[in-house]
């Protein structure tokens, strides 16, 4: 039984998560294991071409929040709302872009599978933007029920008692009137 990488030995668990011992049993690497050895990789790549290592600068989300509770309005609401989303847009849109990117490296998207790498890259791109899209949408469907409501349909109109209309005059069969009077055989 040989393993894909020398970093798996054989009975060799010290120091290794539950999860490391599962992948190792199972011939399969764990998601730490592949970080950890695309990292090691990379670190040319990286010497020449260094990326900012510090997270991006966080969102303070005090004012927001503060506002939020201090709203008594769905106006006021949908200020905070939009204010959040215009906040976050600039890099959410980088963010899908450079997703986007990513998965088009090489033209490795064009003729991929629906479930490949690619694709699915190209759906988080997607769904970025989407999550701010959907945000909008029920922040206009808020305001569109408080300032532009749909018009109450009208009352119905009383309907007239159900059943069959009157026999006309001199009818044999009154109570069957869709039936004809005599039977025909041929």
């Amino acid at each position: 039984m040989s393993h894909p990488h020398p970093d798996f030995e054989l009975y060799d668990n010290i120091d290794r998560t539950p999860d490391q011992v599962a992948a190792a049993s199972a011939v399969t690497a764990t998601r730490y294991d592949l970080r950890r050895w695309s990292l090691r990789d990379a670190e040319e790549f990286l010497a020449r071409h260094p990326l900012p290592s510090a997270p991006l600068p966080r969102l303070d989300p005090g004012p927001y929040v503060a506002a939020l509770a201090a709203a008594e309005k769905p106006a006021e609401v949908s200020a905070v709302t939009q204010h959040l989303l215009d906040a976050v847009y600039p890099t959410v849109r980088e963010l899908s872009n450079l997703l986007l990117g990513i998965a088009r490296w090489e033209g490795r998207h064009r003729s991929a599978a629906p479930d490949s790498a690619p694709k699915m890259l190209m759906s988080a791109a997607s769904r970025c933007l989407d999550a701010l899209a959907l945000a909008d949408q029920a922040d206009m469907r808020v305001l569109r029920g408080e300032y532009d409501p749909a018009p109450q349909p009208p009352p119905p109109r009383p309907q007239p008692a159900q059943g069959l209309p009157p026999s006309p005059p001199g009818s044999a069969h009154a109570s069957a009137p869709h039936r004809p009077s005599t039977r025909h055989t041929p």
